[in-house]
Order: C-alpha cells, then sequence, then structure tokens
C-alpha cells in the first residue's frame, strides 16, 4: 500500500469532482439517484489525501448497469459487499452499512467511488459528515489536524491510521447527529 499523504486543501479539489461527476453521471444515467462530492477532499479548508471520494447513490446494489457503467469510466472493483466502520455504541445492521468500493487510479484522476443505497444509514452518513464539517470549520481543522499526526505516526501502515482515525472521527459525528436533529438537516440537491 502507497504511503499516507495528507496535503493542505486544494481549491482544484472541486472541478476535479465535478468532471469526475459529470462523467459519472454520463455513464449511470438515472441509475444514480445522486452523486456527491464526499470525504474530505468535498469540505474547504480540510487536509486530505489528494484523493477524491464519490458516492453514487442507487436503488440496488445488485443492478448490473452500475458495474457496466463503472466500467466504461475505468473504475476498478475493489470491494462488493464491504461494510463502512460501526461507530461504537451503534447498533447499524449490516444492511445499513453495506456499500460497494471502486477505484479510478492513474492515470486517470485518483478516486474512490463509494456506491450505497438511497436512505440506508451509511448514505445519509456520508452526507451528514460533510455537510457538518463544512458548517463547523473549527472542528474540521482539528480533523485535519488529527489526520495530519496520524500520516506523521503511520505514514505506510493504513490499519493503524485508521485504527485511530474512525473513533476521533466518531467523537465529533456524535456532534454532527445532535446539530442534524437540532437543525432539521436535510441532504441538499444532488452534487452531479
Amino acid at each position: 500500500m502507497a504511503d499516507i499523504v495528507i496535503i493542505d486543501y486544494q481549491p482544484g479539489w472541486i472541478a476535479e469532482f465535478e468532471e469526475l461527476g459529470a462523467r459519472l453521471r454520463d455513464a449511470l444515467g438515472e441509475v444514480a439517484r445522486r452523486i456527491d462530492h464526499i470525504g474530505s477532499t468535498a469540505v474547504p479548508g480540510l487536509a486530505a489525501k489528494d484523493i477524491i471520494d464519490v458516492q453514487v447513490t442507487v436503488a440496488d446494489l445488485d443492478d448490473d448497469r452500475i458495474r457496466v457503467a463503472l466500467e466504461s469510466v475505468g473504475a476498478l472493483e475493489r470491494f462488493k459487499g464491504t461494510f463502512d466502520h460501526e461507530p461504537p455504541g451503534e447498533e447499524i445492521p449490516e444492511t445499513g452499512r453495506q456499500k460497494w468500493l471502486w477505484h479510478l487510479r492513474p492515470p486517470q484522476r485518483p478516486a474512490n467511488v463509494h456506491v450505497r443505497i438511497d436512505g440506508r444509514w451509511n448514505q445519509r452518513y456520508a452526507l451528514l459528515c460533510r455537510d457538518f464539517l463544512r458548517a463547523h470549520p473549527n472542528t474540521a481543522a482539528a480533523y485535519g489536524e488529527v489526520k495530519r499526526q496520524l500520516a506523521r505516526l503511520f505514514p505506510n501502515d493504513a490499519e493503524s491510521y485508521y485504527d485511530v482515525k474512525d473513533p476521533a472521527f466518531d467523537l465529533f459525528m456524535s456532534l454532527a447527529a445532535e446539530w442534524a436533529d437540532r437543525t432539521e438537516w436535510e441532504p441538499g440537491p444532488t452534487d452531479a
């Protein structure tokens, strides 16, 4: 596995997502209910790995049109039927955490494409995380510093990096859930 490198926020990440999002929309059509820029590269000012994260929201992971469309844009299947991290204290059924993960690698713009089912816990969680960090730049800055320090401590040990990063992430996401309730947060329109 490549070294974990966290860099300063790059304003160009927005345009790179827009180009990729348009390609994905052209390939997937209405099979994709939403195509969203998620993860750290979607949060202005947040340090991140230089990999664009995209969430494709679908009705059913077993729709073969998804595979055909993603392969047509050069994506490589990494995991089908994998599951997102479950925060401690939560009891989320596997169906709420299931996803299909694809990668785009050079010579294309490096990206992770997370395919999740509409309305499931993990599909909403990715959008809530992004929106909460956008609305709370001090929290985003603290999260960025956690990632920088973890990359410094574990530059080529992804397992250790994520063993610490995930629980740190869970701490502020408990605040995000309260924020969502208080503000009656709902996802905005699709990004692509």
